[in-house]
């Protein structure tokens, strides 16, 4: 599936991306996202998790392609209605375009939940309590913690009692008696475990979503599957049957339309699933070193860019783009194979891609490659930028959005002054 080389990304070679935009540099193939989106279409509400890539040219698109949004803070309420996402849908019973999901308001995402009247899904008792005071008599979505979850990292687990997300399972007639003293009715439930489960991890929620929503009762008019389908990063990993998946809800929402005899809307709310498989990080190999046994390819990019595999010993496919960035004419031919050390230019000895979890170093399997010469790091599109950082002093990156044979700037570099706009040196 993936290849050790990449010449092209779309219709688009790497290396005219490179010359023009520099590197490092973060690439959307758009085609890719569209097709993920339509991969959903059999759920009535898809609800993008934009905390995965929020870049308002990606929030753009998803919405002409008729996704909603999640937001979980006043700056991804921001993003959300920059990118033309209405506070409310063209109708009474349409879906809420945003819906904001948290375990705490702060103080400025309150009032603009407040500002803008957007739905909320409370993750925690203390939301209830402050919404209700200032808007008695509202809807609210309740997310509950099921007592069970999953995850491809012990820090992507949503669920369970080590989990601070979402209310506890066993509180929620609580919560219940706390939302009917301030008037809220509990229109949606929302169920959520982990980023990266299986189907059967994924099928328990239905189960446990059952049971809960008759606990609510008749007032409920949405129940959302929440997100975690897994994405293909390495040989071995698989997807989620969708289909098998869809079939799963829907006999559990048809079980729940009967009980209450009104219809539900399913919704389903992926981040990673929709964005992780269009994104590339561009960058230069600065430095080979031999270290030992060890060979390493040094890269102009490093965990400020891309913080997945020094946060959860992510693994991420690989590939060079031969020839020399600073050549007119492209590299052809086989290259050996060598096992390879893939780091970034931090001062940090964490600065390492080929890490498993709990910062081990490992080598990947590289075409013997040239100072000069591009290495994409793959199926970074989500939690990329997104979770980028200007660790030391370091300018985030550009982004760029292929559409069709055209490669778009989405983001500019930061330059070096912006690093230190805003700050002052106090002369008092």
């Amino acid at each position: 599936m993936f290849s050790p080389t990449r010449t092209h990304i779309g219709s688009v070679a790497v290396r005219d991306i490179a010359k023009q935009f520099g590197t490092p540099t973060y690439v959307y193939d758009e085609a890719t996202i569209v097709k993920k989106i339509n991969d959903l279409k059999v759920f009535d509400v898809t609800r993008f998790a934009q905390k995965a890539n929020s870049n308002i040219a990606i929030l753009d698109l998803v919405r002409r392609n008729g996704v909603l949004v999640d937001a979980v803070s006043a700056g991804e309420i921001h993003r959300a209605l920059t990118a033309g996402f209405k506070p409310h849908g063209a109708t009474k019973d349409a879906p809420h375009p945003i819906v904001y999901t948290s375990d705490i308001f702060d103080r400025e995402a309150l009032e603009l939940v407040l500002k803008h009247d957007l739905h909320v899904n409370c993750g925690s008792p203390d939301m209830i309590e402050q919404y209700g005071r200032r808007k008695p008599g509202g809807n609210i979505t309740l997310r509950i913690n099921p007592g069970f979850g999953h995850g491809h990292s012990q820090k992507t687990n949503t669920g369970g009692e080590q989990s601070k997300h979402g209310i506890w399972h066993e509180q929620l007639n609580e919560v219940l008696v706390l939302a009917d003293r301030h008037g809220l009715t509990v229109t949606g439930l929302h169920l959520h475990i982990g980023s990266g489960t299986d189907l059967e991890h994924l099928s328990q929620v239905c189960g446990s979503m059952e049971t809960l929503a008759k606990q609510v009762g008749r007032t409920l008019t949405t129940i959302s599957a929440g997100g975690g389908l897994p994405t293909i990063y390495k040989a071995g990993d698989t997807y989620v049957d969708v289909a098998k998946y869809y079939d799963l809800w829907n006999a559990s929402r048809q079980r729940l339309e009967k009980e209450f005899g009104h219809k539900l809307t399913l919704e389903l709310e992926p981040g990673r699933y929709l964005v992780a498989e269009s994104g590339f990080l561009v960058a230069e190999i600065r430095a080979i070193k031999q270290m030992g046994k060890n060979t390493f390819y040094l890269l102009d990019a490093g965990f400020n860019n891309l913080a997945r595999p020094i946060l959860y010993g992510s693994h991420h496919p690989m590939s060079i783009v031969p020839g020399p960035l600073d050549s007119n004419e492209p590299q052809h031919g086989t290259r050996p194979m060598v096992d390879a050390v893939v780091g970034g230019p931090l001062c940090e000895s964490g600065d390492i891609f080929t890490q498993g979890e709990g910062g081990f170093v490992i080598t990947r399997n590289l075409p013997q490659a040239q100072v000069g010469e591009l290495l994409v790091l793959e199926c970074a599109g989500a939690y990329g930028f997104a979770m980028g950082s200007n660790y030391n002093s370091k300018p985030l990156a550009a982004e760029v959005l292929v559409r069709g044979d055209k490669a778009l700037q989405i983001r500019a570099r930061q330059s070096l002054e912006d690093l230190t706009r805003g700050e002052t040196i106090p002369t008092a």
